[in-house]
């Protein structure tokens, strides 16, 4: 059974993140440590997704612009692929309509396979206008909602 609940340990969940963000952040130079992970993720709405009653993975959403930005969803990669991180997707698009918002966005690095999980539930790629740096790394993508 999938469901979630509020972050109960950010130390944990980015944890998660590290461990599958690792291979892009090696790929791009990018030198991510768990704890550095913890102090970004500490403003922002953070929910564990959890399989069976444990934690498999972590929903990160940022609020702002009339819009939800879903800024992290991973699920540990021992559970990719049994519908989690859809159900994650729908779980988002369920908080954003909650808090009034009916946009959903995201960045997902070029290299990433999540890019084709995200095209399948109705995310199309936009052209970021914000001046990004690392803008050739990803793909912008959005979903309206209702």
């Amino acid at each position: 059974m999938i469901s979630d609940q509020l972050t109960a340990d950010l130390l944990v969940s980015a944890g998660i993140t590290y461990h599958n963000m690792r291979p892009y952040y090696q790929h791009y130079g990018v030198n991510w440590q768990q704890s550095q992970i913890k102090e970004k993720i500490v403003d922002l709405e953070n929910w564990d997704i959890l399989y069976n009653a444990s934690v498999v993975g972590a929903i990160r959403l940022a609020f702002e612009d009339n819009a939800c930005y879903i800024r992290d969803l991973q699920v540990n990669e021992t559970f990719q692929n049994n519908g989690i991180g859809a159900a994650a997707i729908a779980e988002c698009e369920r908080l954003a309509i909650n808090a009034g918002v009916n946009t959903l966005k995201l960045r997902v690095f070029k290299i990433s396979p999540a890019y084709n999980l995200y095209k399948r539930n109705g995310f199309e790629t936009y052209t970021n206008t914000i001046n990004d740096k690392q803008a050739d790394n990803f793909f912008y993508m959005s979903k309206e909602i209702s």
